[in-house]
């Protein structure tokens, strides 16, 4: 029944659009057995497996027909990184590059409206009156922009990186303790109104100036779960924030694991900054941990995953790496050639950039003219490509309609192509010192994206420092199978390398040797190392790529691009789109399939699963109390008084058809309630003994049934405990509990316990007793409001006790002169009728019960008293329960406060050495006793 309403329950979440995440967050673990009254129970490790149903089980046999509810299906992302520099308005052109495409020089990239099917680019802005127009409080993108990539609704998921949301370069935002979030939320809140209606928020994370943003379309965030995110610090003494980077890790459709890093490495152009770029990137892969998950058969995962878990991981940012081995001033005037066309006929940034290319480059003194005339050129194989000054042919010649762009020497994408050689990301990866473990990008078809005047389409920095261009900011993307052929290959490797020294060792391949023999000499970490930077090398149709599920996926990457033409920061915002095929999982086929499994194991499990049916048995007592009367499910032990002990009694009978060991197991607890499988109120006692063998995962005593077998269960309730008693009286504490009845790879059984408190004379206070009215204790609690004045000198019970035993012993003393003749009388022993001089019997127990129930009733006890019952018995009966009585007071005769003035008075006494009569002692003591008249 249990499984039943699960499958129901699954089936009505997934009608409902409960989104994956919840229901992984709700996926049992393993500790489900250690839960009292788990359905079903799970056998311990060192058990023989059997024929179980757990949601473990459940969830495992779900998984392994996955297949059944998965379908296709394709998501385009988008990732977007941008160092903002700390400058303020550039979240005013957020919405224009980031979610509308905006931004793109049609001739700085390789794309263009018509091939975009966009046919109004004729309107677009010209960059002078853009430049001209700038603010900070406006977006600097240029008007009548159609955007040249995707955006809007059409993307499913957007990541934006955001570098230096606050200034890095200040020691005391990089040394603060915490994150600043008031850059965050202005970003946040930039994005959102950006962002088409409906699109949600699914992840963020903050490190100093590291901002990382997700959001999803309404169709995706559903779908989406497992959401982890994590800071690392790797800027000063390693660990603080002002470099490092912020992760994010998310399930996408149950199936897919996608990692996104955005990242901020080392600055600088020395080898100790690019050695240090390194150290970060390997810093942020090893240190970057997310938490633990639960997979699609509901297992959580011993440890949280690392970077290189995933599917699919994208890593950008501001990665800093620079164009190496080449003057950067060289590089800013080749650069502006092109740039320069972008402008009109005038405006600042065009006079600018002319009046730097009209400056001749003289070579020092001591270079030779073959040192100027290297310095002057940059090679790459046959292509060269010169300078050209003011007077030299217009730079417009660099563009020709005739010649391929890459057969062109003065075209852009030939420029481009000799630059990246020299580009040290792309030499790091191919030496395996950075981003060699399967990572790669698209083809660079744009300009280095740092770094330009603020304000500038296309002046690179005019300061006086006039640092070189580079490519600082990428956008790198990885695949489970580029990771794994890369492990592959590394494996291959050093099994070749380690045959070579095998070889070598035994004299094979020895130089001096077998020279001769050598028919040609390779050395894999030179040879074939062709520098040549290839465009097109990491273009390829979308390939298959075996999740960790198990699923085929396929990546595209459909643009890379940067956007010229915004201006707000001195770096520009670039940005990757990506097409991902990918199997998700349907809710409405799941739990289809999560029906039919639940109904398999109901049915395997009904066949081979113990089956106990629990028999409480009711009867009518001599209050006439019953099961109808009570209206109670469980064991019901009716009216319950002070130390009068109830029995009732349950019987087990093994209904199935194998052997069910059974046993109470310890019951769900709260703080106000001491563990164990019973209170401690309650004993259980089987009709048998118990197992010799018991199963490793119980702890208390366990009974094994055959089937048709039956066992008895006494279960006795026994109220003796006066504190149990107070609580009681007070109603502080309830006789009401549930009993775990545990069979051993079946169902557990649920028993409630209920009886009702009988209110009780015993255990309360002398001032409580005082204010008791004529009719008891029971009855002033049933209905009847207590007086809150004082009603007697002295508590009732005292009086009544008392003087019932006067009586009775002034009748003994009478009686036993006329029947006992010459025997010894009772009272000839000093302590009776206080120290019983027959014992105790059911019968005498018995007759105290009455005596208390005529002290609670306020009825005459004589009345208790059975006729059978002789007078020297009676007598010791209603003396024990004097004795009884007066050991129960909570504050006793004598109480804490009275005996504290009482020894004041003795020990002032002795010390000064005063005598006093025996009489004066006692009104001295009287005195004191009547501070409270009632004790």
């Amino acid at each position: 029944h249990q499984l039943r309403r699960l499958s129901r329950g699954c089936e009505a979440a997934s009608k409902q659009g409960m989104s994956s995440s919840i229901r992984s967050e709700i996926s049992p673990g393993p500790q489900i057995r250690d839960t009292p009254g788990a359905f079903p129970s799970t056998p311990g490790e060192s058990e023989p497996p059997s024929v179980v149903s757990s949601q473990h089980s459940l969830s495992r046999a779900v998984y392994e027909r996955r297949a059944e509810y998965t379908v296709p299906a394709k998501i385009t992302i988008k990732v977007g990184s941008w160092n903002v520099a700390a400058l303020q308005g550039t979240e005013e052109d957020i919405g224009g590059w980031f979610v509308d495409g905006k931004g793109i020089s049609e001739s700085l990239s390789n794309l263009s409206f018509e091939s975009n099917g966009t046919t109004d680019g004729h309107n677009l802005e010209d960059v002078s009156h853009q430049e001209a127009r700038r603010s900070k409080d406006k977006p600097t993108v240029p008007s009548n922009d159609p955007g040249l990539v995707p955006g809007g609704d059409n993307i499913g998921l957007y990541v934006l990186g955001l570098q230096e949301i606050i200034d890095v370069s200040s020691a005391t935002e990089a040394l603060k303790p915490y994150n600043d979030p008031w850059p965050g939320r202005r970003w946040k809140q930039a994005v959102a109104d950006a962002l088409p209606k409906g699109y949600i928020k699914v992840a963020e994370q903050q490190l100093v100036g590291l901002f990382l943003l997700i959001y999803a379309a309404p169709r995706v965030a559903p779908t989406i779960s497992s959401v982890s995110t994590v800071s690392t610090g790797t800027g000063l003494m390693g660990y603080l924030g002002n470099k490092g980077a912020v992760v994010a890790r998310l399930v996408l459709g149950e199936t897919t694991r996608l990692v996104f890093i955005n990242c901020h490495l080392a600055a600088g152009v020395e080898k100790g900054n690019l050695e240090r770029r390194n150290w970060d990137a390997s810093q942020i892969m090893s240190r970057a941990k997310f938490d633990p998950l639960y997979n699609g058969a509901g297992e959580k995962e011993e440890t949280g995953e690392n970077i290189g878990d995933e599917d699919f991981a994208f890593w950008f940012g501001d990665l800093n790496y620079r164009l190496e081995g080449m003057p950067g001033d060289d590089v800013r005037r080749l650069l502006m050639l092109h740039t320069k066309n972008e402008y009109g006929q005038g405006g600042p940034s065009k006079r600018k950039i002319s009046a730097e290319l009209a400056l001749k480059r003289n070579p020092k003194p001591s270079d030779t003219p073959n040192d100027a005339d290297r310095k002057s050129r940059i090679f790459r194989h046959n292509h060269h490509l010169h300078y050209r000054s003011s007077t030299d042919t217009p730079a417009t010649s660099l563009s020709s309609d005739t010649l391929d762009p890459s057969s062109d020497p003065a075209s852009l994408q030939t420029t481009l192509a000799s630059l990246l050689p020299h580009d040290q990301l792309h030499q790091q990866m191919r030496t395996r010192k950075a981003f060699c473990d399967g990572w790669r990008e698209g083809p660079i078809n744009f300009l280095p994206t740092y770094k330009y005047d603020v304000g500038s389409v296309g002046m690179f920095d005019s300061s006086e420092k006039k640092r070189g261009p580079s490519w600082c900011d990428r956008i790198l993307y990885r695949t489970r199978k580029d990771k794994l052929a890369y492990e592959e290959k590394t494996k291959a490797e050093e099994a070749a390398k380690k045959r070579d020294e095998e070889m070598k060792s035994h004299g094979i391949g020895d130089p001096a040797v077998n020279q001769e023999e050598v028919l040609f000499d390779y050395d894999p970490a030179t040879d074939g190392d062709d520098h040549d930077y290839d465009p097109d090398a990491d273009v390829e149709d979308p390939e298959v790529v075996t999740t960790e599920a198990g699923f085929e996926d396929k990546i595209h990457l459909e643009y890379y691009t940067s956007h010229q033409r915004v201006l707000s920061s001195d770096h520009k915002p670039l940005d990757a789109i990506f097409t991902l095929h990918y199997e998700a999982v349907d809710p409405d086929l799941k739990a289809k399939v999560h029906q039919e499994v639940a109904r398999e194991l109901d049915k395997a499990e009904n066949e081979g699963r113990p089956a106990v049916t629990v028999v409480v048995d009711y009867h009518h007592n001599h209050e006439g109390e019953s099961r109808s009367s009570c209206g109670h499910e469980g064991v019901d032990f009716g009216n319950v008084r002070f130390d009068s002990p109830k029995i009732r009694t349950v019987t087990l009978a093994n209904t199935g058809r194998v052997p069910a060991t059974v046993g109470f197991t310890d019951r769900i607890v709260t703080a106000d309630k001491i563990g164990g499988d019973a209170p401690p109120w309650l004993r259980i006692q089987f009709d048998r003994s118990s197992d010799k063998d018991r199963p490793a995962s119980e702890s208390h005593s366990v009974y094994t049934l055959e089937p048709g077998d039956a066992a008895n269960v006494e279960m006795t309730l026994h109220v003796k405990d006066i504190e149990l008693v107070r609580s009681l009286n007070e109603g502080h504490a309830n006789l009401e509990d549930v009993l775990v009845l545990r069979i051993h790879n079946g169902r557990d059984h649920f028993l409630p316990i209920h009886a009702t408190w009988l209110p009780s004379s015993f255990g309360r206070s002398i001032g409580n007793l005082v204010k008791v009215p004529e009719g008891g204790v029971r009855r002033s609690q049933d209905g009847h409001k207590e007086s809150q004045g004082v009603k007697w000198s002295a508590p009732r019970e005292i009086f009544r006790l008392t003087e019932t035993i006067e009586d009775l012993v002034e009748r003994a003393v009478a009686e036993w002169g006329m029947i006992a003749g010459d025997q010894n009388p009772p009272w000839a022993d000093i302590g009776w009728p206080f120290i019983s001089s027959i014992g105790e019997g059911k019968a005498k127990q018995s007759v105290k019960e009455r005596i208390r129930d005529a002290l609670d009733n306020d009825t005459p006890i004589p009345d208790a008293f059975p006729s059978e019952f002789d007078v020297i018995r009676r007598v010791e009966a209603v003396a024990g329960t004097l004795l009884t009585f007066l050991s129960s007071l909570q504050d006793g005769v004598i109480s804490e406060n009275m005996w504290t003035e009482l020894e004041k008075i003795i020990l002032g006494r002795e010390k000064s050495k005063t005598h006093l009569s025996i009489e004066d002692e006692r009104m001295q003591i009287l005195d004191i006793l009547t501070t409270s008249p009632a004790h």
